[in-house]
């Protein structure tokens, strides 16, 4: 079963907070906002919030709405997860003027990021859309662990049992995060930590999408060396149990 709130919070933090690293690695949606400034808010009721900054070429995400020039708010977090199923079309109380960008621009960095995230037959076939749709997968997937451990009960139980310290998750050759535990809350981290209490590297790109996709047993390619684990054993072991419910939420 899912959570609509916490449905909400991977779709505001992890799927739509992909968007920075989308701008970053793909020069098409870089210049769908060469020259823009604006900021867009998304205010759930009951729920997440949150504001994508856009200015000097690049994306960044801030908790809260408190400075956004463009407000988008929600009265549930059924409501706010239509408007990632694109059944839901929000209407923002504040920011008219910037209405251009939200229509334009911002609709097609979502439309691409979309199709970075759920291919088309094919499209991984090409190296370069392979590599920008799976290190942003990487992404999603890393904050999504951190909102399931502190919105999901059974990611909560999970959580629980983590001892307080930070878990590096990498891909090698490619991007890494860190997973950083204090009173059982967990923060995604979206850059190698330079310390670690605990590890687990990916052997490679295509190793990582074909787990990401479910077509590997990660317990297997633990087995076959194909994923290395090391440190605190422990912490990894609840950081997987909660990779298993975002394989729910992300299904």
């Amino acid at each position: 079963m899912k959570d609509a709130r916490t449905m909400a919070y991977i779709n505001l933090f992890a799927v739509l907070g992909a968007i920075p690293y989308l701008c970053q690695l793909d020069s098409a949606s870089a210049q769908l906002i060469a020259g823009k400034s604006v900021s867009i808010g998304f205010s759930v009721k009951g729920g997440p919030e949150a504001t994508l900054f856009f200015g000097g070429g690049q994306c960044r995400m801030v908790p809260g709405t408190e400075r956004c020039q463009v407000k988008l708010p929600f009265t549930s977090c059924e409501k706010f997860n239509g408007l990632i199923d694109g059944t839901v079309t929000p209407i923002p109380s504040k920011g008219f003027t910037k209405v251009g960008f939200l229509l334009g621009p911002f609709t097609k960095l979502t439309d691409r990021l979309g199709a970075f995230l759920k291919p088309a037959p094919g499209a991984l076939s090409d190296p370069e859309f392979f590599r920008v749709s799976t290190t942003l997968m990487f992404h999603v997937i890393a904050e999504a662990i951190a909102q399931v451990a502190n919105q999901d009960t059974i990611g909560q139980f999970s959580a629980s049992n983590i001892v307080d310290g930070t878990a590096k998750l990498s891909i090698a050759g490619g991007p890494a995060a860190a997973l950083c535990c204090r009173d059982h809350r967990l923060t995604a981290v979206h850059q190698a930590p330079e310390q670690f209490l605990s590890y687990m590297e990916f052997q490679g790109m295509h190793l990582a999408r074909d787990l990401f996709d479910g077509q590997v047993n990660a317990i297997a390619a633990v087995g076959l060396g194909q994923v290395r684990i090391g440190g605190m054993i422990s912490q990894i072991d609840n950081i997987n149990r909660i990779l298993d419910r975002v394989a729910v939420y992300l299904a």
